[in-house]
């Protein structure tokens, strides 16, 4: 590309989530992808250390979804699903069936993790107005929580970066239960934190203020990805289970990072033994190759919003144009069939130890104050500069680009997560990349 079209180009498109005047003056282009590499457009290759945006769980252009996605396109390019259907959409739903926790069987389709985290909070919504209990409108989300950044998702999200330019718009009636990270106690622990389950009896608190019969649902990553790789402590999650249980409250769990095997599993409730209502997905559902999300829903909560509405009428006002879109439907369930032909979720579950291993032999390497890991995930929190947040972590993304590997960085964390089919040398290179250019900072 000329250079005046390309500075042409980089002012006509406004990034999202970039400090776009920094990103112009030098920017980080990739142009081409293939198995765990990126290429830049001068032909240089980039390891990808962070599966695209935490989404591309598979490694890139694999030849089978490749293929399906070619024939749809050519065989059928849209579908309704307003009153209308199409067999790969039930076919999608029922592959996904197949794999979520027990009895989360009914598939609702989105285009995107916050379309999804919106669609589920009105699931919530309805269900509780079905079973004659309307007044439960209130939700609970966690400080340092990502649930996209559409109102609703945005409202009971805990980062105040992305709510304080749209404070007065958010969703009314919104608590937040604290966030589980605690350094202090928990700092370089391999796997799930040891302390910190009294976390969730903050949702009692919360109980007793707002009362429960007007609280809808709680939403909650099981683990946050966005705000730098932030497990739950052991016992948290079952403990959040129970209160929810007693006061007859919904539990959403937002997968659409830890889902289809970053944590070594399907879904965190492979991972963690904990079972939501309603849980939502996206990113690597069809790894990434066409936009697509999808809320996984409990059957009893399904058919407590179908049966309250009269045969023939329209039991759930919801739903968007491309719901179900049959090219993502397509990719999709090649995905998932490359999944399960590979083994995938399990694979990342075998590599994991390697993968801790390698993570944490960063302790003691200069400004890391922090690491922490699941599966194929670690979090690499490093001190802030004194008067400069964030400045470290984006030298250290710039300084792993021009060496060739591309991380993932939010505030001062270094978050790594790659696809699911790296090899060992390849988590040796990462972590290696990642000790070299921390010793070159400030």
């Amino acid at each position: 590309m000329d250079m005046t079209d390309l500075q042409q180009d980089l002012a006509s498109f406004w990034m999202p989530f970039t400090a776009n005047r920094q990103f112009k003056q030098a920017p980080r282009l990739l142009s081409e992808a293939k198995g765990m590499y990126y290429k830049t457009p001068d032909g240089r290759e980039v390891l990808d250390g962070c599966a695209g945006l935490w989404c591309v769980a598979a490694g890139h252009c694999r030849d089978e979804i490749v293929r399906a996605v070619q024939e749809q396109v050519a065989r059928m390019d849209f579908a309704p699903s307003f009153q209308m259907g199409h067999p790969l959409a039930f076919e999608t739903a029922s592959r996904l069936a197949a794999i979520t926790p027990p009895g989360l069987n009914r598939i609702f389709f989105t285009n995107s993790g916050s379309e999804s985290a919106d669609t589920a909070l009105k699931i919530a919504l309805a269900y509780h107005r079905a079973r004659g209990d309307g007044g439960r409108t209130r939700f609970i989300g966690r400080e340092r929580s990502y649930h996209g950044v559409n109102f609703g998702g945005m409202s009971v999200g805990g980062i105040p970066g992305n709510r304080k330019l749209f404070g007065n718009s958010m969703l009314p009636g919104v608590d937040h239960l604290p966030a589980t990270h605690d350094i202090k106690r928990n700092a370089f622990s391999k796997g799930q934190p040891l302390f910190g389950a009294e976390f969730a009896d903050e949702l009692e608190r919360i109980v007793a203020l707002h009362d429960a019969s007007n609280i809808a649902a709680v939403i909650i990553e099981p683990m946050a990805g966005s705000t730098g790789v932030l497990l739950p402590p052991k016992g948290y999650l079952e403990r959040l289970r129970s209160i929810c249980d007693k006061h007859g409250i919904l539990l959403i769990f937002d997968e659409v990072i830890t889902g289809f095997g970053r944590l070594g599993g399907a879904f965190a409730y492979d991972a963690f033994g904990v079972k939501p209502d309603i849980m939502t997905m996206a990113k690597a559902i069809n790894n990434a190759t066409i936009p697509m999300g999808a809320v996984a829903i409990r059957q009893e909560v399904h058919d407590a919003i179908i049966e309250a509405t009269p045969e023939g009428g329209m039991e759930f006002m919801h739903g968007y144009t491309y719901s179900a879109h049959p090219v993502a439907c397509a990719a999709a369930n090649a995905t998932l069939a490359l999944y399960e032909r590979e083994q995938l979720f399990k694979r990342a579950g075998e590599l994991a130890p390697y993968f801790e291993q390698a993570a944490h032999a960063l302790k003691g390497t200069r400004h890391v104050i922090d690491i922490r890991n699941y599966g194929l995930v670690a979090g690499v929190e490093m001190e802030p500069r004194p008067g400069a947040p964030g400045k470290r972590a984006y030298e250290a993304l710039t300084k792993c680009f021009a060496r060739g590997v591309l991380v993932r960085t939010t505030g001062d964390i270094i978050a790594v997560s790659p696809p699911l089919v790296v090899e060992k040398a390849q988590i040796d290179r990462i972590f290696s990349t990642i000790a070299e250019v921390l010793a070159t900072i400030d």
